[in-house]
């Protein structure tokens, strides 16, 4: 129990300045869309995240050879600005063309360029501080797309504060190797086919009550904590993969969401789909490893905890949940103006 004791103590301190300043599941990247509606006529939708509301101060610059046409239309969405606008071309082919991002350096966020043309192919990139620009090649790269969706997956799980709390409470309840591989293994599994599903458009869960619930589960699992270290039944600690299977499903509801926010190339969905996907699994295995390592490392310090601090973590996982239960569940009810 002391050497808990000393982990939970360490880990709070340690993890909690990570995550106090960002937000749960932030990846929000703006996107760029410019898609041939018919020959040389092209639709562009450019979607920027706002802060408050303002909106991030990035600009894109696009083929010089593309000419605006009429006044473009600008709706605000939560968290974003959308542009809407029209172009001809006037040259014959986008293809040697560069579309550029200005700002990027000082925002520190990235752009998701899509590009669909009217022969039927498609291009997609990333845009971030360090190459602000593309050139239009002549076919699109499979690997660049993997390696964009990968990148994105990585990133979302790590940034998402939510996800790994959850996370965490399940390394803090289940005990031996042999039940944490098949938690985690039924989490996995559980957020794929409903991250999947959800992306294909064979499932609709409202965003908003979705994320209360995944806020719910933390809440849940670090009230699980404390049962199991005061000598009470816990059901997680019973049958850990069956609340990581549950609750999975739900997160994988969320990062079917934040993939949706930034979208995905029609001409590779499946390969964007499972890259992210495969994204996401790496942040979390990384997660994992680092806090297993932290722990094993924390055991033989020589430094004792005070009595009863074990308490502290649970109980701060939970304040933590408890406040994102409450906002989420507001921000969907009828009187609601959040």
């Amino acid at each position: 129990m002391r050497s808990l004791t000393k982990v939970c103590f360490f880990v709070l301190v340690g993890f909690f300045q990570v995550i106090a300043p960002a937000s749960a599941d932030e990846i929000r990247p703006a996107l760029l869309d410019i898609k041939e509606q018919s020959t040389g006529l092209f639709a562009v939708t450019w979607k920027v995240p706002t802060r408050g509301d303002k909106a991030e101060n990035i600009t894109p610059y696009l083929p010089k050879s593309l000419e605006l046409v009429g006044t473009p239309t600008v709706q605000d969405v939560p968290g974003a600005k959308v542009e809407h606008a029209t172009y001809k071309n006037n040259s014959e082919s986008l293809t040697g063309q560069k579309v550029v991002i200005d700002g990027l350096t000082a925002v520190q966020t990235d752009v998701l360029l899509l590009i669909q043309l009217q022969d039927g192919s498609q291009h997609s990139a990333i845009l971030r501080p360090s190459s602000p620009e593309f050139t239009i090649p002549l076919e699109a790269s499979k690997f660049q797309v993997a390696a964009d969706y990968w990148r994105m997956g990585t990133i979302h799980i790590l940034e998402g504060a939510d996800h790994l709390l959850f996370v965490l409470a399940l390394l803090l309840i289940v005990v031996g190797v042999g039940q944490l591989l098949k938690a985690v293994t039924a989490f996995t599994v559980a957020h794929s086919i409903t991250l999947v599903l959800a992306t294909l458009g064979f499932v609709h869960v409202p965003a908003a009550p979705t994320e209360a619930i995944i806020a719910l589960s933390i809440l849940f699992l670090a009230t699980e904590i404390v049962h199991k270290h005061n000598g009470q039944f816990s059901l997680t600690e019973r049958y850990p993969w069956v609340i990581a299977f549950v609750f999975g499903l739900f997160h994988g509801l969320g990062f079917a969401g934040a993939l949706s926010k930034i979208g995905v190339p029609q001409h590779e969905v499946p390969l964007a789909l499972l890259m992210f996907n495969v994204g996401v699994e790496t942040g979390q295995l990384l997660f994992i490893a680092v806090m297993l390592g932290l722990f094993a490392i924390l055991k033989w310090l020589p430094f004792t905890a005070p009595q009863g601090s074990w308490r502290v973590l649970p109980y701060a996982i939970g304040s933590v949940a408890a406040f994102w239960t409450i906002e989420r569940v507001v921000s969907f009810l009828p009187f609601s103006t959040v």
